[in-house]
């Protein structure tokens, strides 16, 4: 499904997804109505955009309203109550689970694909095919030695490096910050930024000497303007591409990460919203390979599906002292790690 043609607006980018099938046996059939309004991350978007997609062929009177504001702009609203669902390229933090829970607005957390965080640069350049953690942290941290592609290898281009990068509301700009840069460093100033990862997309593309990083569905389908660095695994020193099965064995690391959606409660109570969170749920798979994510390990659906079921609330990112909880999806995400 191609997103290259949706409008660049960072914040305020909204997709509505109306599905009408006048005269079909589809519509005679469904009189279910109403709205679902989902905000936050521009690499779940994709997901949940496929999501919509096929839920507006079996009800066609209900529109669900996909904007993207960034995971962590997306959170801001969804505390707030003011969303029924929130796109997450990473777990609740503490603080926004403790803003939540004085609004009263409870949820259910559900992770629905893994993703392999791509560092991309454009097909021109031709001299660098990996990339390791130290490198990426010196070009991308502030007072960094990596400013020009020589500065790396004296046989690359004596060229300043054009660094871009997802918004600070960002979900993925968060996770590469954790991953990436040193906790006593910070981001370097001088960065291209956007919320929008099809504006870093053209960004990259159109130029010879830029790099840059997002969700691994945002290369694949770009894979005629962009080309992917293999990220060297700090343990194996093997450097690895963000291929699905390099995701879903554990080799692209220490890129890869899980993908989130998080569901008011209340809102929950509307049919159009549980309909719509079923299907996605029940179909969350499909959804993911679609788009060229991974399908989280079954067991992990299996706990997602048990989650919406049962209505379990609250996070298992988050441990009852409101610290954040550390860990891989398959070992944090469980019944007895959920904090109310």
């Amino acid at each position: 499904m191609k997103r290259a043609g949706l409008l660049r607006r960072g914040l305020s980018l909204m997709v509505v997804f109306t599905q009408v099938f006048a005269g079909t046996g589809v519509a005679a059939q469904s009189k279910l109505k109403g709205k679902v309004i989902v905000d936050g991350s521009s690499t779940v978007f994709p997901i949940t955009e496929a999501a919509a997609h096929d839920f507006g062929k079996e009800f066609p009177n209900v529109s669900v309203t996909v904007a993207i504001s960034g995971t962590g702009g997306g959170f801001k609203r969804f505390v707030k109550g003011e969303t029924d669902i929130s796109n997450a390229s990473r777990p609740i933090k503490p603080e926004e689970f403790q803003k939540a829970k004085e609004n009263g607005v409870q949820f259910i957390e559900l992770p629905v694909a893994l993703d392999g965080l791509s560092v991309v640069v454009s097909p021109k350049n031709d001299w660098i095919q990996e990339i390791s953690i130290p490198v990426l942290q010196a070009i991308y941290i502030e007072g960094g030695k990596v400013r020009k592609w020589s500065d790396v290898n004296t046989a690359w281009p004596n060229e300043t490096i054009k660094v871009y990068s997802p918004g600070t509301d960002s979900g993925t700009f968060d996770y590469f910050k954790e991953v990436v840069v040193p906790k006593e460093k910070s981001f370097r100033a001088d960065m291209s930024t956007s919320e929008d990862d099809n504006v870093l997309v053209t960004g990259v593309s159109g130029d010879k000497y830029a790099i840059g990083y997002f969700g691994a569905s945002y290369y694949f389908e770009n894979k005629d303007k962009l080309k992917a660095v293999a990220v060297v695994n700090p343990k194996t020193r093997k450097a690895v591409l963000p291929e699905p099965e390099n995701v879903i064995s554990g080799e692209y690391a220490p890129l890869s990460r899980p993908l989130f959606i998080y569901v008011n409660a209340k809102s929950l109570r509307r049919p159009e919203v549980k309909q719509f969170v079923d299907h996605y749920i029940n179909n969350a798979a499909r959804f993911a390979t679609q788009v060229q994510y991974v399908a989280i390990p079954e067991s992990v659906a299996s706990t997602a599906k048990m989650f919406l079921q049962n209505k379990v609330l609250g996070s298992t990112y988050v441990t009852p002292d409101n610290k954040k909880r550390e860990g891989r999806l398959i070992e944090v995400y469980n019944v007895k790690n959920v904090t109310k």
